[in-house]
C-alpha cells in the first residue's frame, strides 16, 4: 500500500468523491485507510455517569485505498506514487509532476 499516515488524499470514487483529508489512519491488512472528513457516520453513544445524556458522535470510518489518490503538491490534482533512489535512500514521488512526497 503506497498511502501512508499524514498524506493528503483525494477521494476518487465513492459518495464522497471530490473531498480531501488527511489519512489518520493506514489498515495495510484490510486494504483501507481512514481519512479526515470522509466517510462519516453517526455512532449512538450511551451515557457513561448518571446525569448525563446519551449522544451522537460523528466519527470517520474507513474507504478503500482504490478510492483515493494521493494529492501532488504542485498540481492539486490526484496522481499515483512511485519509488525511486534519492542518495542511498528509498523516496516516493508524485508520478504526475515527479515531485518528492
Amino acid at each position: 500500500m503506497k498511502i501512508k499516515k499524514g498524506d493528503t488524499v483525494l477521494v476518487i470514487a465513492g459518495k464522497d468523491r471530490g473531498k480531501s483529508g488527511k489519512v489518520l489512519a493506514a489498515l495495510p491488512k484490510k486494504g483501507r485507510v481512514v481519512v479526515e472528513g470522509v466517510g462519516m457516520v453517526k455512532k449512538h453513544q450511551k451515557s457513561r455517569r448518571r446525569g448525563q445524556q446519551g449522544q451522537i458522535v460523528l466519527r470517520p470510518t474507513s474507504v478503500h485505498v482504490s478510492n483515493v489518490a494521493i494529492r501532488d503538491e504542485k498540481t492539486g490534482k490526484p496522481s499515483r506514487v512511485g519509488y525511486r533512489r534519492d542518495a542511498g535512500k528509498k523516496v516516493r514521488f508524485a508520478k504526475k509532476s515527479g515531485a518528492g512526497i
